[in-house]
């Protein structure tokens, strides 16, 4: 095709580390080198087997963050010539990109995945250093922001934050991450729940387990549904040991399933009767979507994209941000409205569809070349 173009992709987590941006620079990545052209990743080495354009840069352990990895800013001959660059973070890897994007004098963009200031906590543990240190974060971050020719946000509210954060010199553009609805669909549960043992009505959540997403608010705010409940949670993260601790001290049964592998997530999503989801602080919330797409709603924060990756009243509920009370209200009210809100998670489907994003990426990056 005469309108194929080449991407080079930088980014600072990768796979196997298990969140929303690894697994959306993968999707993105598989559908744009089977039919639009090519586009090659540069990541962090690990344990990840190195497909077709895929290229590990040297790392080491991140010493703050369990899981994720320090790389230094390569760039790899193979992806010199690409006729546009696409970061992901801002960090080492992400500046690799900038500095070629430069070097080459060709359209640098940046995708807004995580705000940095939120990994502050993790490197300097006392309030006021972590203040400060995230406060010089976020400066460096915008100094990217603004270096860039166009900046990717995932949701509306996050795209009005970035706009109100910038110097209005740089375009900024709504891009949802998308969801595989292929992958992620209604499927029968019954051999999850025998698999992990589970029974009864179920309140959920998988993720990276962050203290920023505040998910022993929904144990807090599932002891207090008035019917017979099971916390389950998937996943892990440096917040995981507080959570077995809020756990030990519940009155509910909270059950920790690990990491789950991506083809279990869809029976995952099904076996919950309703996902919880109390983080403030999404860009855009991947999981929840997923959610959604497999037909289970959403009891979310009222804050971040959550906003609007939730249809209060049709595909789950909308509940003030850090209150106990409220979720707890609108996790009985989800468990009561069950079978309506599933029916609007499935009509809401194509809405979430990862084919729709790759479409509208491709139209802006042919705008800047």
């Amino acid at each position: 095709m005469a309108d194929e173009l080449e991407i080079a992709a930088f980014t600072d987590t990768y796979l196997p580390t298990v969140n929303g941006v690894t697994y959306t620079i993968y999707e993105w990545s598989k559908r744009w080198n089977s039919s639009r052209g090519v586009m090659s990743v540069v990541y962090p080495n690990g344990d990840h087997d190195p497909g077709s354009n895929e290229y590990p840069a040297p790392s080491v352990p991140f010493p703050f963050y369990p899981g994720y990895r320090a790389a230094v800013p390569w760039i790899p001959q193979s992806v010199r010539d690409a006729d546009l660059v696409h970061s992901h973070s801002v960090f080492s890897v992400g500046a690799a990109g900038w500095a070629l994007a430069r070097s080459r004098d060709i359209p640098f963009v940046v995708s807004y995945h995580t705000p940095m200031k939120e990994y502050a906590d993790y490197v300097v543990p006392t309030e006021t250093g972590s203040s400060l240190f995230g406060s010089g974060l976020s400066r460096y971050e915008s100094k990217i922001l603004e270096a860039a020719d166009l900046v990717l946000a995932p949701s509306q509210e996050t795209t009005r934050e970035l706009v109100s954060r910038t110097d209005g010199s740089v375009p900024v553009e709504t891009v949802s991450n998308g969801v595989n609805l292929q992958e992620f669909q209604p499927v029968p549960s019954d051999k999850f729940r025998d698999r992990y043992d589970l029974s009864g009505t179920l309140v959920g959540y998988t993720g990276r387990h962050g203290f920023e997403k505040r998910i022993e608010d929904l144990i807090r705010a599932a002891e207090r549904v008035d019917r017979e409940v099971t916390v389950v949670l998937g996943g892990r993260g440096p917040a995981t040991a507080e959570l077995e601790r809020v756990a030990e001290q519940s009155s509910l049964t909270v059950r920790f399933l690990g990491f789950l592998d991506r083809s279990e997530l869809p029976a995952f999503y099904s076996a919950v009767d309703v996902f919880g989801f109390p983080s403030p602080v999404e860009t855009e919330g991947i999981v929840g979507m997923e959610s959604i797409a497999c037909g289970t709603p959403v009891v979310g924060a009222d804050a971040g994209a959550l906003r609007s990756t939730i249809e209060d009243g049709e595909t789950g509920y909308l509940f003030e941000p850090r209150s106990i009370t409220a979720m707890s209200e609108m996790l009985q009210n989800a468990l009561e409205n069950r079978e309506e809100l599933e029916r609007g998670c499935i009509e809401h489907r194509e809405a979430l569809s990862i084919e729709r994003s790759i479409e509208k990426l491709s139209t802006l990056y042919h705008t800047l070349l």
